[in-house]
């Protein structure tokens, strides 16, 4: 008598339509990454015409000695999921609104970043949509950056900023970090890899001109109503009790 091995297949059915192991995990299992595979090129169907036709000679005494046919046959089978082309946006990329809150000299504190809970001054609304805002870095230590509104909170304190003169420079060029070439990339890594220390970014001397130039009549301005220098100087923290939607800021 034979005796004959039972076998179990790999991927068994486990319910109506329903396999053990999915698509995914029978070609890992298969370690079908692992043999060559020839990708099959695409046949482009909207450049075919299926509707093109040919005349071909029939034999047959009643078959007409002349039919009509295809020049290309049409597939039994259609895909069953159509290739989804990316939608091009017809949306033209424009600055948000600025807040109602917002208005220059307006105090805000920052909410995120490097200077986070620190306050500043609100100086102008760039193309971009970012605001300008300015420490000044002489009175807490917040330079001449761009921020999102939607990272910073409006108080209602506000300073009288009608003495300062904004050049058309401050844009958002002027803000935009310098693109490094890939020798520039490469000098410094050896740099890193000598001296075991990173290289101090060093600050140009025009932005500092222009730092100077802005926080001059900033500061005169603050310097006007008494107790605002610490209120900038101070950073914004909370404690326990303290809930910021019942906050008037």
């Amino acid at each position: 008598m034979a005796v004959t091995k039972k076998t179990h297949s790999r991927n068994r059915a486990i319910g109506p339509h329903v396999n053990r192991l999915s698509k995914s995990q029978l070609y890992s299992k298969k370690a079908l990454y692992k043999r060559p595979h020839k990708p099959i090129a695409a046949t482009k169907t909207d450049e075919v015409d299926y509707a093109a036709t040919k005349t071909v000679k029939v034999g047959g005494a009643k078959n007409g000695s002349e039919r009509l046919i295809p020049v290309r046959k049409a597939p039994r089978f259609y895909p069953t999921e159509v290739d989804s082309k990316p939608k091009k946006p017809r949306k033209a990329h424009r600055a948000p609104g600025l807040r109602s809150s917002l208005v220059p000299g307006t105090i805000v504190i920052i909410l995120a970043g490097r200077f986070r809970g620190k306050r500043a001054v609100f100086l102008k609304q760039l193309e971009s949509g970012l605001l300008m805002i300015s420490g000044p870095f002489k009175v807490n230590g917040v330079p001449l950056r761009r921020v999102n509104q939607a990272y910073v909170i409006a108080t209602q304190t506000k300073v009288d900023i009608s003495g300062l003169k904004l050049d058309q420079k401050f844009n958002d060029a002027y803000f935009a970090k310098e693109k490094k070439t890939r020798d520039q990339r490469a000098k410094a890594k050896e740099f890193f890899a000598e001296n075991g220390e990173r290289e101090k970014k060093k600050c140009p001397d025009s932005r500092i001109a222009d730092q100077k130039t802005i926080d001059k009549p900033l500061v005169s301005a603050i310097a006007k109503t008494p107790l605002l220098a610490k209120y900038l100087a101070t950073p914004f923290s909370l404690s326990n009790g303290d809930f910021p939607h019942r906050m008037k800021f």
